[in-house]
């Protein structure tokens, strides 16, 4: 994981998503899951290329179970978009950069939202 992505927790939840300037995207996640590890180099390039008003999250749910329950999170990978401390997308299983990317540009994608 690259610098410009943020490790979120349980704890920091309500700072660092609920209360965040800008969009915030997280990468809801666990070490055991192939398509999550598949996703860190996207979520990486994502984190580096998203402008300075953007957050690039990752939260693993093993570590922070009480997060992936209170959104419902079935399936990993799940993409979360949040502004104003609201979710406004989800995408759920391995997605390709320029989709993350027009998430969190606020530029709705032409795929389901799984």
């Amino acid at each position: 994981m690259n610098e410009k992505v943020k490790e979120l927790t349980t704890e920091g939840w309500e700072r660092d998503v609920l209360n965040a300037e800008g969009p915030v995207l997280v990468d809801l996640w666990a070490a055991w899951c192939p398509p999550c590890r598949m996703m860190g180099p996207v979520v990486d390039e994502l984190a580096r290329l998203a402008p300075d008003t953007a957050t690039v999250g990752k939260l693993d749910v093993d570590q922070h179970p009480e997060v992936a329950e209170r959104y419902g999170v079935r399936s990993i990978p799940t993409f979360l978009l949040f502004r104003d401390g609201q979710v406004v997308e989800r995408r759920v299983g391995a997605r390709p950069l320029e989709e993350l990317q027009a998430l969190l540009a606020g530029q709705p994608a032409e795929v389901s939202a799984g």
